[in-house]
């Protein structure tokens, strides 16, 4: 069991103890589970969405009568990546269900078979590598045959979803498609951080997600409820925090899930037992944060090219940014061109560092944000 020194946790998920509210979308998430319903769960990225499937996979409803299973996709970039992934995490999840259970899976999977090998007891070891992966298709029929025919039905987690598109192969939606919608075991939960992207996907009538999805849009947390989760686990630990400080933190970051967590946590360590944290120790807090990032901010932008090292100084100045090849923005800002802009903003999409709302561009990282907006 994990010890909790801090209960503002910013990595992983423990229990619903650490969980601020999310109540009406953890009970639509599971309804819509138990339904039989595969689900497309959209924010922003940092929105809390990977902790609120966890805190779903926890609930007693899904726990006892559930196999469950979560993946991150960001950083693959091929169909073998993805199955790679899946295959190790089904694998790592069914270990404590036992040997039945393990076998079970390993049965399906004649593909990788070969990787087993036996412990001094004679007991039969499964290790997957990338290297296994030999035939990305064959050994994707055989996953989706083991959910098929798994001993209690699944539930399968993808996050950052939208990664298929950028893929290789050009057609791995079509066949995800064609086994999700044919897996009568298994449902999904695709969840993904780039809101056109995945819009598209499975709002769009020729792609093949096209309505095979409840959509459930994860906005931020009410303030309310924010005020009362921090105030308790302060006053646990005999420390108190103001709510014109929590207001502010929520202010300063939109709510979002992430930056609220490392602010409290900060704020949680500097306050001593019977102190009281108040809006100047906000400051000093979000200081210290980004102190702490200083050498990794300034090798970012030193290895920026300068177009995009630009460009991302003005969207950051402007906050959130639209119109960004008009001229009135590129007169502003001092920027070459609307081409130029363009060329900068692909890289800087790319690469992550901006974020696209409908029209309007941001900065992803606050904290490199605000760093930027005091330095330049």
């Amino acid at each position: 069991m994990r010890i909790v020194r801090n209960p503002f946790i910013t990595n992983g998920y423990i229990s619903p103890a650490y969980f601020c509210d999310r109540k009406t979308e953890s009970e639509m998430l599971i309804r819509q589970i138990i339904n039989g319903n595969n689900i497309a769960l959209i924010s922003t990225r940092r929105m809390g969405k990977t902790g609120l499937i966890r805190h779903c996979f926890q609930s007693k409803e899904i726990q006892k009568e559930y196999y469950t299973f979560f993946i991150d996709i960001y950083a693959t970039k091929s169909l073998r990546e993805f199955v790679f992934s899946l295959s190790k995490e089904i694998l790592e999840t069914l270990k404590p269900s036992g040997k039945k259970a393990m076998q079970a899976f390993w049965e399906s999977m004649k593909s990788l078979q070969a990787s087993m090998t036996f412990d001094f007891s004679g007991n039969p070891s499964f290790n997957i590598g990338l290297g296994d992966i030999q035939s990305p298709d064959v050994t994707l029929d055989e996953i989706f045959h083991y959910l098929e025919h798994a001993e209690k039905p699944c539930i399968v987690a993808i996050d950052e979803f939208q990664q298929i598109t950028s893929y290789a192969e050009d057609n791995v939606e079509a066949i995800l498609r064609t086994y999700v919608q044919h897996c009568n075991n298994a449902h999904f939960i695709f969840a993904g951080s780039q809101r056109h992207i995945m819009g598209n996907m499975f709002l769009t009538a020729s792609r093949p997600f096209y309505q095979s999805v409840s959509m459930m849009h994860l906005e931020s947390i009410p303030l309310p409820e924010y005020i009362k989760f921090a105030r308790k686990h302060f006053k646990a630990a005999d420390k108190s925090i103001s709510t014109e400080a929590i207001e502010d933190i929520y202010q300063y970051f939109d709510g979002v899930t992430w930056y609220m967590q490392k602010v409290l946590h900060t704020l949680y360590d500097m306050t001593p037992s019977g102190g009281n944290s108040d809006i100047p120790m906000v400051e000093e807090a979000i200081c210290q944060i980004i102190d702490s990032f200083q050498y990794t901010y300034s090798e970012i932008l030193f290895r920026m090219p300068e177009k995009q090292k630009e460009l991302l100084i003005a969207i950051t100045k402007e906050g959130k940014a639209s119109s960004i090849t008009s001229g009135a923005f590129i007169k502003k800002y001092k920027l070459p061109s609307a081409s130029s802009v363009q060329s900068a903003l692909k890289g800087l999409l790319e690469k992550d560092f901006v974020t696209q709302e409908a029209n309007s561009y941001q900065i992803y990282d606050r904290f490199f944000g605000l760093w930027l907006q005091r330095n330049y």
